[in-house]
């Protein structure tokens, strides 16, 4: 798709402006193009060219990344971003929101396999003993297999 003539020079960024804008390299780029995370236009010459806006897609992207959220979840959430222009603010604070909830399951996850690395794996069973107390009979067997308790809330 060419440029629209009305589209301003300054707007638009090629793959090396957005790589060295980004620390994003050229083929991580087409694939997050080809995830429909973000997209490209095309010159007379069939070089791609960004839109400014899309460096903050790509910043989201990269701060999901760092975040642990799968690209899957951030194509979800794109999907109610505009496409033809930046995030507002009120898109971010949606946006992280949903990224913050999720971020706080983990930390509470984490904690709790925490105090039962401590003392007890859940029951997999690193103590006979305590096992004998926690879990006589290994009822816990009937719940599945593995360490089925590190996968229960406290």
């Amino acid at each position: 798709m060419a440029p629209e003539p009305s589209a301003h020079l300054k707007d638009l960024l090629t793959v090396g402006e957005v790589t060295a804008r980004t620390g994003v390299s050229a083929s991580a780029l087409r694939f997050y193009e080809a995830e429909g995370l973000i997209s490209a236009e095309r010159n007379s010459s069939n070089q791609r060219l960004y839109r400014r806006h899309m460096l903050r897609r790509i910043s989201l992207v990269l701060a999901a990344r760092r975040l642990g959220i799968p690209l899957a979840e951030v194509a979800v959430v794109f999907t109610t971003l505009p496409a033809d222009g930046p995030p507002s603010h009120r898109d971010w604070v949606r946006l992280s929101r949903v990224w913050k909830s999720e971020l706080e399951e983990r930390r509470l996850y984490i904690m709790n396999l925490e105090r039962q690395l401590t003392a007890c794996i859940g029951c997999g069973c690193l103590s006979m003993r305590s096992c004998d107390l926690l879990n006589p009979d290994d009822r816990l067997g009937t719940r599945g297999t593995g360490p089925v308790r590190l996968s229960e809330p406290d």
